[in-house]
């Protein structure tokens, strides 16, 4: 307090409860500038209905609770199964990634809108002691993910794993465009590191600790597979039968796609390839460790690239070449592989990928000549770092990593969870902010800027009004997305 300011109120007396006091702070020249919490229904979280229409176009929270057994009384029920799950992927999309979060986001009554609470104050819940909080505890959310595992009378929403997995999945494929020509599936594993001793955990010396190893399967932005796995298997392993099943729903929605599997050389697999060359419309791109007979079939494009980076005094010289390659006994048969020769000053620079992609280009295609070996190199392959981009976000933005309780299965809906989050919010960008700068921006990002929006909410007979603030820098972005989210929408949320 400065010197010679009076306070609104007396000081209270030691040993009484202060809690109500206003907060004073420095004088602005004559005016006094004091703080309180009497605000009202106060939420910093106004994108969370963004997030709502999302969900309610792609019918998720709806699919998704149908993959759940729910045995519970429906006479002393408060919260249905797509409330319990918007409640927590919402709060995944809004960075709450711990279910302790929920202990005071279940008293926001723009969360409570959002998940479809009739009452977003909390008025009419069955047991009068929880009044006032219209969403679940952590304890009710805590039960939701453990029900596979715990078998008490009071876990009683148990899961279909392989449902949730189907769900991920068509969803996922709604999000493509329904007439493409050409899908592209990335295919990569991502060590999640465990800091207890969760079930299934095992020690992996690549990544230096006690890990999970769960396969990922994008297209573009949007994810359609997440299968967590033990760090004891195979980089690979289960990448066929995934690959199955994603390019089974790919075909129900686009037909006529040719399906192109690119990955590292993690997944250069016989198997792998020996699928793709057995499926009509299969092609597949891999990445291919070097070894001593690759390198002497790429000496002859090496030499070059030194005497061309001699000439020219460049800091770094690619030559490319192409030739049929065969392992002594692991592949069944000769394939076509991709040599990039690169030398600079920190020396030589070899690299391989194996593909059965026609170096002459699919039939009747504009562009022929784009898996020739440079081109197939640098812009194709190379390109599938942008699905590397797309699981840091699953992991910097979504925590999609956190997988702390005990047991295999909950970990595993955990994962199932924060992708889904994910996509929703890949949605809100996708949809909501094309040709805006966030159109591009991370999950971060779009939800910082956007879902990240300070509102009062009055609720009464007939609405339940949210103000957000008139000095809000994104206010056009966030009035933009709304109308175009409607309108896709309205239109089926069909691709």
């Amino acid at each position: 307090m400065n010197r010679g300011q009076t306070p609104a109120h007396p000081a209270a007396a030691p040993g009484t409860d202060c809690s109500d006091a206003p907060l004073l702070f420095q004088d602005l020249g004559a005016r006094k500038v004091v703080a309180d919490f009497s605000g009202g229904d106060l939420s910093s979280d106004g994108g969370a209905l963004l997030l709502r229409q999302v969900d309610h176009g792609l019918g998720l929270s709806r699919t998704l609770g149908g993959c759940f057994h729910d045995t519970r009384d429906a006479r002393y029920v408060d919260h249905t199964l797509p409330q319990l799950l918007a409640q927590r992927l919402y709060g995944l999309a809004l960075g709450y990634e711990d279910l302790n979060d929920h202990a005071f986001l279940r008293r926001d009554p723009l969360l409570a809108t959002a998940c479809d609470k009739v009452d977003p104050l909390g008025l009419d819940r069955f047991n009068p002691a929880f009044r006032g909080a219209a969403l679940a505890a952590p304890a009710t959310l805590n039960r939701l993910e453990l029900s596979n595992n715990k078998t008490t009378r009071c876990h009683k929403l148990a899961h279909e794993p392989a449902a949730i997995e189907a769900c991920l999945l068509t969803m996922g494929v709604r999000c493509l465009p329904k007439h493409a020509q050409e899908v592209v599936l990335d295919l990569d594993a991502m060590g999640h590191l465990l800091h207890g001793a969760q079930e299934g955990r095992h020690f992996s010396g690549y990544y230096d600790g006690y890990c999970y190893l769960p396969l990922y399967v994008v297209c573009g932005d949007v994810p359609l597979l997440a299968q967590l796995r033990t760090a004891d298997e195979d980089g690979a392993a289960g990448a066929v039968p995934a690959l199955e099943k994603a390019v089974a729903a790919i075909r129900k929605r686009s037909p006529q796609a040719q399906v192109i599997v690119r990955a590292d050389s993690g997944f250069c697999r016989d198997e792998i390839m020996a699928w793709c060359e057995g499926q009509p419309g299969v092609y597949y791109c891999l990445g291919l460790a070097k070894n001593a007979v690759l390198v002497e079939r790429l000496a002859p494009a090496l030499a070059d690239a030194r005497g061309r980076r001699c000439l020219s005094g460049a800091a770094s010289v690619r030559v490319f070449t192409e030739f049929e390659y065969q392992t002594a006994k692991s592949w069944r048969r000769p394939r076509r592989v991709i040599g990039k020769a690169e030398v600079s000053a920190a020396g030589d620079n070899p690299r391989f990928v194996v593909t059965n992609l026609p170096a002459e280009g699919f039939p009747a295609e504009q562009a022929p000549a784009r898996f020739a070996p440079a081109r197939l190199y640098e812009e194709f392959y190379c390109a599938r770092g942008q699905m590397e981009n797309v699981l840091k976000q699953q992991v910097l933005d979504l925590e999609a990593d956190r997988l702390s309780t005990h047991y295999l299965a909950s970990n595993q809906l955990r994962l199932w969870l924060a992708t889904l989050a994910y996509l929703l919010i890949e949605r809100v960008r996708t949809i909501g902010c094309a040709g805006t700068e966030l159109a591009r921006a991370t999950a971060g990002s779009v939800r910082l800027k956007l879902l990240k929006a300070a509102a009062a909410v009055r609720v009464s007979v007939r609405r339940v009004w949210v103000q957000m603030s008139r000095a809000w820098a994104w206010q056009v972005e966030y009035r933009a997305c709304h109308r175009r989210l409607s309108a896709w929408s309205a239109a089926g949320a069909d691709g």
